[in-house]
C-alpha cells in the first residue's frame, strides 16, 4: 500500500512547523504518510490545484489562500462557509476551517472557557474567529484596536451582532482598555505584536495585563512572547500560540483519517514543538 501524501500551501512559506506537527501526529495514528511544504505563488494556485493539489490525500493551507482557494472546492464545511476561511481541504476537494477548534481547544487544556468578559485585541482573520467563538460561548466581548482601525472593528462587531444569539459586543481603542469598568475574565492579543524579530513589543501594556485572569497570546514565534512572559510574572494563566496551532492539526487528522489522540500525546507534542521551534531560531 503506497503511502498517502499531505502538504501545506503558502507564500511564502519558509521556516513552518506543519511538517513537525503533522508527521508526529501520522507517526502517533500509526499512518504512512508524507507532509510536504509548498510555496505557490497567488497567480499560481488555480494551476497548482488542478495538477497536484487535487491529486492529494489532503492539504493544509496558510496565508495568503485562506479564502482564495474556496472557488476551486467541491464543497465547504458549516464553520468554513461561516468564517469565509479554509485551512484544511480532504481528499474529496471540501474545505474545512479548524482554527475555532483550535483555540477553544487550546484554551481547554488549561481549563478555561471563552466566556465572561472577554477582550480581543485585532480584527483581522484570527481575532474574528475568536471573536465569533467567544460570542457562541455567551462572553461579553469588547474587540480593541489601533485608532486607524476603527473602521474595521465596526464592520466585526456589526456582523457578530447579526450573526450570533444574544451577543454582548462593544468595542474600544487599544489605549483605552485600561479605562474599562470590569476585570477581565479572558484578554487575547490576535495581532501579530511581539512576533520574532519584534520580540520585545506587546499590544497591550501591563497594566491590562494585570487587570487580566487569563491572557492567551496567538503568536506562537517566539514560544513564549513578551507578553506571555509578564503575564506568568504577574501569575496570571498564560497561553501561548503553539498550543492552537496543535491543536488546530489534531482537528485536520480527524478529519482527514477519524485520528483520536491522547491528551497527555499533544501535550508532549507541544512540548517537542516548542524545542524544535527553538532549534530553528
Amino acid at each position: 500500500m503506497s503511502k498517502k501524501k499531505y502538504a501545506v500551501i503558502g507564500h511564502p512559506i519558509g521556516h513552518t512547523m506543519s511538517p513537525f506537527i503533522h508527521s508526529r501526529l501520522f507517526e502517533l495514528s500509526g499512518i504512512e504518510a508524507e507532509y510536504s511544504v509548498m510555496d505557490i505563488p497567488v497567480g499560481e494556485l488555480e494551476k497548482s490545484y488542478k495538477e497536484t493539489l487535487s491529486g492529494l490525500d489532503g492539504f493544509n493551507i496558510t496565508i495568503p489562500h485562506k479564502t482564495a482557494i474556496i472557488p476551486f472546492l467541491s464543497s465547504l464545511d458549516r464553520k468554513a462557509e461561516m468564517y469565509g476561511s479554509v485551512n484544511t481541504v480532504d481528499t474529496d476537494g471540501k474545505g474545512y476551517t479548524t482554527d475555532p477548534d483550535g483555540f477553544i481547544k487550546a484554551l481547554g487544556a488549561y481549563g478555561v472557557k471563552p466566556d465572561g468578559n472577554v477582550v480581543i485585541v485585532g480584527t483581522g482573520g484570527v481575532a474574528r474567529i475568536m471573536a465569533f467563538e467567544a460570542a457562541k460561548a455567551g462572553a461579553n466581548i469588547t474587540i480593541a484596536v489601533r485608532h486607524e482601525d476603527i473602521h474595521m472593528v465596526s464592520a466585526l462587531a456589526c456582523e457578530i451582532l447579526d450573526k450570533t444569539i444574544h451577543p454582548a459586543v462593544s468595542t474600544c481603542y487599544i489605549d483605552r482598555i485600561e479605562k474599562l469598568d470590569k476585570d477581565i475574565d479572558l484578554l487575547v492579543n490576535a495581532t501579530p505584536v511581539g512576533m520574532y524579530p519584534n520580540a520585545d513589543n506587546m499590544a497591550v501594556n501591563e497594566s491590562i495585563i494585570e487587570k487580566s485572569k487569563v491572557v492567551f497570546d496567538a503568536v506562537y514565534n517566539p514560544l513564549e512572547t513578551k507578553l506571555i512572559k509578564t503575564a506568568k510574572k504577574m501569575g496570571k494563566t498564560a497561553i501561548g500560540g503553539m498550543s492552537m496551532l496543535v491543536w488546530q492539526a489534531v482537528e485536520s487528522h480527524r478529519i482527514w483519517d477519524g485520528s483520536v489522540y491522547d491528551k497527555k500525546d499533544i501535550e508532549k507534542l507541544c512540548e517537542d514543538a516548542a524545542a524544535e521551534l527553538e532549534k530553528i531560531f
